[in-house]
């Protein structure tokens, strides 16, 4: 299913290269120096162009992250909080399957521009909801667009970079976060405070137009078409897709089985898990939940890091508006510095100097995650400076971006050209999934605590409700998923193969 062996470039049709014959696509108009970046004239529209994508991306994740809490509360359903997060996750994983196939047989063109599509159409819907339920169906809609879309670039990657400039590209999609994490919750939490929570939701369509008319030529010109003739002749795989089906129902039945908390929830939470299981074990490749060397472990690690982060914090500008006073604004700015120090570990190993040292610093990068998601929770004391949460997560956020970007690098060294698409939705579904059901954990558990009575309390005040109640609520997210985070250390140490 998947190559596990590494793939020197040379060997590695290069589109960029003017590679002619029956397997390779088609060539760019202009072959590129040796010593070309991802800036040289070669790769310039291109890189500016996907970048782009990244960046429209970014500011969504960190605008609707400041926004949720209002809405949420607005639309009275504070305990579905997590589920509006999660259910964006739950679509993405059939989309990230859909996507690594239509890539493999007609180039990351379609898939690319169809998830931009949906992303905006997702973002409208919920901007325009006048319910919980409806506001959550846009978020799917939207995981949708983005599972199309994440699959798609890499595929994107693989074709038009050869393997010695990744490490840069993927270094320039963790930079393309930096200004959204600083302007994102400020924008956003403005527009909240002074026009209302639908207009951070429905504005950002507008950003579409940017990516759309940068990145849609370049790709066209340096990475459409399949990499294999005889694979685009070849119908989609059936299977695959009911099992890519069948994760996001399962995903999506103990989600809704999480939220209850009641015994009748069981049924669902059974049908889920008998749902989820085998698709796992058919849509990853073998060995990934024992964490195998090579590719398996990367795989794994990817979901590891990703869900025990990303679960932790959806819930840090809530936490931070109930529990400490601030407002949406101040909140969302808390994570500001994340952006930058994410950014700044992506930067250490895009060094081809530390190229040798990748698997170590990338346990190092899960012990700085891990420790974040332990210390977070020291802001529920009010003696603590809500500030050393910022500090905090900046140093979680560092080590994440080594942590993130090297697993994008190594999926790539140890992927065929052929197999770029189903081993990038292979780490998208790892991604996506843990991020399903961390979430859905740290939701029931937040619930089961009280979490969910923090909107009525909170409703109507004015810095978004401070009652200083229920922290063990939120302590029953952080913890577990720094137990979660340092299980990610072990992992880390199984990214090499052996010789």
């Amino acid at each position: 299913m998947s190559a596990l062996e590494p793939r020197d470039a040379d060997v590695t049709p290069d589109p960029v290269a003017g590679v002619t014959g029956p397997t390779a696509v088609p060539a760019a108009r202009t072959a590129p120096a040796p010593s070309e970046g991802v800036l040289g004239p070669t790769y310039r529209a291109l890189s500016v162009g996907i970048v782009s994508v990244v960046l429209l991306i970014a500011f969504e994740a960190t605008a609707v992250g400041t926004a949720m809490p209002v809405a949420a509360r607005e639309l009275h359903g504070i305990p579905l909080y997590a589920f509006a997060f999660s259910a964006y996750f739950t679509t993405s994983l059939f989309a990230m399957v859909l996507s690594g196939q239509w890539a493999d047989r007609s180039g990351p063109l379609a898939p690319l521009a169809s998830g931009i599509g949906a992303f905006g159409a997702g973002l409208l819907l919920s901007g325009t909801a006048g319910g919980m339920w409806m506001f959550i169906l846009g978020r799917a809609v939207q995981g949708i667009g983005g599972g199309l879309v994440i699959v798609a670039l890499y595929v994107v990657i693989s074709r038009a970079y050869p393997e010695r400039i990744r490490p840069a590209i993927m270094a320039a999609f963790s930079a393309a976060w930096i200004v959204p994490s600083v302007v994102g919750p400020l924008a956003a939490g403005t527009v909240t405070e002074h026009l209302g929570w639908r207009w951070v939701f429905v504005g950002i369509p507008v950003l579409i137009l940017l990516p759309l008319g940068l990145a849609l030529p370049a790709i066209r010109r340096m990475a459409s078409g399949p990499a294999d003739t005889a694979a685009a002749a070849e119908p989609f795989d059936r299977r695959r897709l009911r099992l890519a089906l069948g994760i996001s129902l399962g995903a999506g039945l103990l989600q809704y089985a999480g939220q209850e908390l009641r015994w009748l929830s069981l049924l669902p939470a059974a049908v889920g898990a008998a749902l989820l299981v085998p698709a796992v074990l058919g849509l990853l490749p073998p060995g990934t939940v024992r964490a195998a060397r090579g590719l398996p472990a990367v795989i794994l690690l990817r979901g590891v890091a990703a869900g025990s982060f990303i679960a932790a914090e959806s819930f840090v500008p809530l936490m931070l508006v109930t529990q400490r006073g601030l407002s949406p604004t101040m909140a969302g700015l808390s994570l500001a510095a994340g952006g930058l120090t994410w950014a700044l570990g992506s930067y250490v190993l895009a060094r081809p100097r530390l190229e040798r040292h990748r698997e170590s610093l990338m346990t190092g990068g899960m012990v700085l995650v891990a420790l974040a998601l332990v210390a977070a929770p020291a802001v529920l004391v009010e003696a603590v400076p809500v500030w050393t949460l910022a500090a905090v997560w900046g140093v979680g956020c560092f080590g994440m971006g080594m942590v993130i970007a090297s697993t994008s690098v190594l999926l790539l060294k140890l992927s065929a050209p052929e197999e770029a698409g189903g081993n990038s939705a292979a780490l998208q579904i790892s991604d996506g999934l843990a991020n399903v059901l961390l979430l859905t954990g740290s939701g029931a558990a937040f619930a089961a605590l009280g979490g969910g009575t923090l909107g009525a309390a909170a409703h109507g005040t004015a810095a978004g409700g401070a009652t200083g109640a229920h922290p063990g609520a939120f302590a029953a997210v952080f913890l577990p998923m720094a137990a979660v985070a340092l299980a990610g250390v072990w992992v880390a140490t199984r990214v090499r193969t052996k010789a």
